[in-house]
């Protein structure tokens, strides 16, 4: 099983696209069950799923309408969101650099 690291990032992506909501907690919840030992045998599951730099790895949500970027560490079966948006807003980040950044109150 695939600890998620934080959950609560997924959770503020949520709510900030609730439209997007049931889907990204149906990943979570498959992604939390997995075996996956490496990328091969997770595209074989996720064939949409693209490995980039630094083991991050690119899920299309939604058919494609969003994007969520998140770093896999296979061996010590570690998922750490990065970040989450529409194909569009996808399109202007730097995918091998970008992180999680929470609003300030």
């Amino acid at each position: 099983m695939f600890n998620i690291i934080t959950r609560k990032t997924l959770l503020d992506y949520c709510k900030k696209y609730p439209l997007a909501a049931f889907a990204l907690q149906e990943w979570y919840h498959e992604l939390i069950r997995c075996e996956f030992t490496n990328f091969n045998e997770l595209k074989l599951v996720y064939g949409n799923a693209s490995l980039v730099a630094d083991d991050r790895v690119v899920f299309n949500i939604m058919g494609n309408k969003y994007r969520l970027v998140v770093r896999i560490v296979f061996q010590f079966k570690a998922i750490q969101i990065k970040w989450f948006g529409t194909h569009d807003e996808y399109n202007n980040i730097d995918v091998t650099s970008t992180n999680f950044k929470k609003k300030k109150s």
